[in-house]
């Protein structure tokens, strides 16, 4: 059950800028944790859909090799994905990828010392994992399970060397996998690794064993979990640092709890304009209303910079900096502004809001970009000057960004590609739903310019650019 959106959101306005954290509101609905509840309940329900209608059970979709965009679609045996300068490379099911039960969340990519490239594919019962091969095809190489009890939430995350994954699950912890692992493995005999003998390292200090998301710096020693419920806890479900310096052994000497639950987090050895905090360890927190920065440096006494929230706020969800060498700019998405019809997300378009981030005790949103697509905003990263987002049934979409620091309105923000993994809703009114199927997430930072999409129905796509649009 979950509550009408009049009672969750704040009056639609016609453009975006950052204004003061409502305290009031935050206490009643953020804070209290009923605003997220409710989020999972609004997903359960269409997952609960889906699932009734089949779709979940991805064995019926077949394997697909190279598909050319070609005048707006690329064309299977079965389907038809509306598309722009992005072509299909391979696709495997998740049953084909060796998961039982099916539904994709998150992923994550490794590049070994030879160049080889791997991901790796979060499902509800585990994580799988491929080599993409020099022809773009996915190379199902095995699998580790889940530690506890299957999920629909599971987060993964690369730091150097090491898939750091943690679920939603209660008593999951933080799995650490070292990919390299997966080098001298024979695709013959794909492996499912254990958890007993066969992890880096396994993290078990988070307070019921469950977190949201893992977020890495891989610059330093430390990992940390954010959304680590119940909310009373010491931690208060914000940034727990974990110390992987014996990665075997791994430790939290503390948190930041000053701004309570933590969605998602970029943190950053600091380089900017913020002469004041050159070298400082950063954490940029995406924290329901708020975008929220953290000096975490000193990890027993970490330091609230900024709480600012924005115009148009719904579930303030995940961001990026635009260039972690010069981190100037910023981009958040805000998952429920277009399903709750708010802000600059009401006409139901996915919207990318734009930070200043100059001053980071005083971050200024400057504009955004609105989408043509009709969909919601999940997850997105960026790599030289180019966004790659997974936007739900809106597929995945890539910005060209570069405009920003000229033009920080978004005024020259356009998107140079896309691939529809959801096909489902193409003759939805506006040519799709405003609803939380088809991709959750996607990793694109390969230099072959191989592009991982994981999708909750289906499995696992690799795209990559038309000739002519390479960037890597």
């Amino acid at each position: 059950m979950f509550l009408p959106a009049a009672f969750l959101s704040i009056v639609a306005l016609a453009s975006a800028r950052e204004v003061a954290k409502d305290r009031v509101k935050a206490a009643k609905l953020y804070d209290s944790g009923i605003r997220h509840a409710n989020n999972i309940a609004l997903k359960k329900e269409t997952f609960g859909r889906q699932r009734e209608a089949g779709a979940y059970d991805s064995a019926q979709y077949a394997a697909l090799d190279y598909i050319e965009c070609s005048n707006g679609t690329a064309i299977s045996d079965t389907d038809t994905f509306r598309c722009s300068n992005i072509d299909l490379y391979h696709f495997l099911s998740h049953s084909a990828l060796g998961s039982k039960q099916g539904f994709g969340s998150s992923s994550w990519g490794w590049t070994s010392d030879d160049d080889r490239e791997f991901v790796a594919i979060g499902q509800s019962d585990g994580t799988a994992f491929a080599e993409v091969s020099k022809e773009g095809k996915l190379v199902y190489l095995g699998r580790l399970p889940y530690y506890s009890v299957p999920s629909n939430w599971r987060e993964i995350r690369g730091h150097n060397n090491l898939m750091i994954i943690g679920s939603e699950a209660e008593g999951h912890g933080i799995q650490i996998f070292d990919m390299k692992k997966l080098l001298d493995v024979d695709p013959a005999t794909p492996i499912t690794f254990s958890n007993d003998k066969d992890l880096a390292g396994h993290y078990d200090g988070l307070p019921i064993g469950r977190a949201h998301n893992v977020v890495t710096n891989p610059a330093g020693n430390f990992i940390y979990a954010v959304g680590a419920v119940p909310r009373n806890h010491t931690c208060k479900s914000g940034i727990i640092f974990i110390d992987i310096s014996d990665v075997s052994k791994p430790t939290s000497p503390g948190c930041a709890s000053q701004d309570g639950y933590v969605h998602d987090a970029q943190c950053l050895f600091y380089k900017g304009p913020d002469t004041r905090y050159e070298g400082r360890e950063i954490c940029y927190g995406f924290n329901e209303d708020t975008l929220t920065i953290y000096d975490i440096t000193d990890k027993q006494k970490a330091e609230v910079l900024s709480i600012t929230s924005y115009e148009g706020a719904a579930y303030t969800h995940q961001g990026v900096v635009l260039d972690p060498d010069n981190q100037q700019y910023l981009l958040l998405d805000d998952e429920y502004d277009e399903f709750e019809q708010v802000g600059p997300g009401s006409p139901g378009h996915p919207v990318t809001y734009i930070w200043d981030i100059s001053d980071l005790t005083k971050p200024k949103q400057t504009g955004l970009y609105r989408s043509g697509a009709r969909g919601i905003d999940h997850n997105q990263y960026v790599y030289n000057g180019y966004a790659y987002q997974s936007n739900y049934g809106t597929g995945f979409r890539v910005l060209d960004v570069r405009s920003i620091p000229d033009d920080p309105t978004g005024g020259g923000v356009r998107e140079i590609g896309f691939f529809d993994i959801y096909p489902e809703d193409d003759n939805e009114p506006g040519g799709g739903s405003v609803d939380f199927v088809g991709t959750w997430s996607s990793y694109a930072l390969f230099k072959s310019g191989y592009m991982l999409v994981n999708t909750m129905e289906r499995g696992a796509f690799i795209l990559k650019m038309k000739e002519g649009f390479e960037k890597m």
